[in-house]
């Protein structure tokens, strides 16, 4: 479950954001500027993003500084809410993800939170492979999908990883046999097209293929 912080001196209007956010199934808190700069501890769970509430900060608050340190200690996908009257004149800063008006839906704002993490995944790990909302961190054996971690199995993820390292290439069904579950093993080339199913069932959707089925042949993925 990813953490998502708003940061706030105060959460009254915040909390429609939290429990909307809960209920897609983050962990989502509020804490003041302090306690989220603040040492960490190294045993807590560092936060996926952080959204800044601009509106109940001070108005010493420097964001440049604060995005900058963000990026030096844990490097969490930050975003800002703004006030309309702060829009006009706000200025982005290197290390903010993303910024929308305070007043804006719940929905929106997780569409753009999804599409911040998406981002710093791939930012943060050399060895990411995205492809659109998608995206593989090899270092640490995840996968993404519009900054929500879909969770596979050892196999769907190898075959999905073996795949995308290789994009736009047709593989046959036995040769995906033999690069993913290795040439001892026995079993038929139906494995493939059950795991490709899967795979499918929980990365893509009506508007989004990742996975092309070439007739007669094998499958690819779409780079």
């Amino acid at each position: 479950m990813q953490l998502i912080i708003f940061v706030a001196q105060e959460d009254e209007t915040l909390a429609p954001f939290l429990s909307y956010l809960e209920e897609r199934g983050f962990e989502a808190s509020h804490g003041t500027l302090d306690a989220v700069i603040g040492e960490q501890d190294p045993q807590a769970t560092a936060p996926a993003a952080v959204i800044l509430d601009l509106p109940s900060l001070p108005e010493e608050f420097d964001l440049k500084a604060t995005a900058a340190g963000f990026a030096a200690d844990f490097a969490p996908a930050l975003l800002a809410l703004l006030s309309p009257q702060q829009l006009g004149d706000f200025q982005p800063v290197p290390g903010l993800a993303d910024f929308l008006l305070r007043t804006a839906t719940a929905e929106e704002l997780l569409a753009r939170l999804r599409q911040a993490l998406s981002r710093n995944i791939a930012t943060d790990s050399e060895e990411a492979l995205r492809s659109g909302d998608l995206a593989i961190d090899v270092a640490n054996y995840k996968v993404f999908v519009a900054g929500r971690q879909v969770e596979l199995t050892f196999k769907e993820y190898e075959l999905l990883r073996f795949l995308a390292s290789n994009a736009d290439r047709v593989f046959s069904r036995d040769a995906l046999l033999n690069q993913v579950w290795g040439y001892d093993y026995y079993g038929g080339a139906r494995t493939v097209d059950v795991h490709i199913r899967r795979l499918r069932s929980k990365i893509e959707d009506a508007h989004h293929t990742y996975i092309e089925t070439v007739r007669n042949v094998g499958y690819r993925f779409l780079g």
